[in-house]
């Protein structure tokens, strides 16, 4: 990945420090946070020093804290001076974006503190970047909820449609894949009383007010009779104005695209100076 990434942007050379930089000049790199956040992904960061020919670099903070304390240096590298501008932009891409998925991740967990509802990412992710993306927002103190279509079963209404009903698309997941937790999508009240006929582990509430979320807990409360009923998620209409009031419905879960497809970007900068 940090290959592509840098093939992508170096091309077949650096003609701006090919025709400016002395040759054999080195140089020592700091690189600031200069907003609050939490910081994620300096492991990308070395890899891509290391591409580039730069062995000496030193992380100067713990990923996944949130730091207020800004500027504040996070990252320290020295070398030959050229490896240091090829490695500039696409260490800084890769950490920008991963601390910003990790920061707003925080931001939303921080709006549902006390309530017991956990925030999950989704499937909305950049291509070629899941792994990454979802490994910011479990920094940023989120869970992961299926990775892909292989590792969890999830029946929304277009399996539903193709499979002929609910009921025989939950009993083919069952019968297929009997260790998978099937989830069930429900977009109203009505669907939610019949999934939980069906034995489902969670159910997906898509798009539902307020009210009917409420409607929905109450529901599987007086189903469950005791019992441990199916996990309750949210999603859709969630933001960070939005989140603490779903959470307060008494859902379980609450799924959020925007952790990884519309974080904004922290802001870093690397400050270069030639070395002694």
């Amino acid at each position: 990945m940090v290959a592509s990434a840098l093939a992508e942007d170096l091309g077949s050379g650096d003609v701006t420090a090919g025709a400016t930089v002395p040759e054999g000049a080195r140089g020592r790199a700091r690189i600031v946070q200069k907003q609050p956040g939490v910081v994620y992904g300096l492991r990308l960061v070395v890899e891509t020093m290391r591409q580039c020919g730069i062995e000496d670099v030193d992380n100067l903070v713990v990923e996944g804290q949130w730091r207020d304390s800004v500027p504040t240096e996070v990252l320290f590298a020295s070398g030959p001076a050229g490896a240091l501008l090829a490695a500039e932009r696409t260490a800084l891409n890769f950490l920008g974006h991963l601390s910003g998925v990790a920061t707003l991740t925080a931001g939303f967990v921080e709006a549902v503190a006390g309530t017991g509802a956990a925030i999950l990412d989704t499937r909305k992710t950049t291509p070629g970047l899941r792994e990454l993306e979802k490994a910011a927002v479990v920094a940023g103190g989120g869970r992961n909820h299926r990775m892909g279509l292989y590792d969890a079963i999830l029946i929304k209404e277009n399996h539903i449609a193709l499979a002929g009903s609910l009921a025989k698309a939950v009993y083919g997941a069952r019968s297929k894949y009997p260790d998978l937790a099937v989830e069930v999508e429900c977009r109203n009240l009505d669907e939610v009383a019949y999934a939980l006929g069906t034995g489902a582990d969670i159910l997906l509430l898509d798009n539902m007010d307020l009210e009917t979320l409420r409607g929905a807990v109450r529901l599987r409360d007086e189903n469950a009779a005791g019992r441990k009923g199916p996990s309750l998620e949210a999603s859709g209409g969630v933001n960070l104005e939005t989140v603490r009031s779903i959470a307060e419905t008494g859902v379980d879960l609450i799924s959020v695209g925007a952790l990884t497809h519309s974080a904004p970007t922290l802001d870093f900068s690397m400050l270069i100076e030639l070395a002694a």
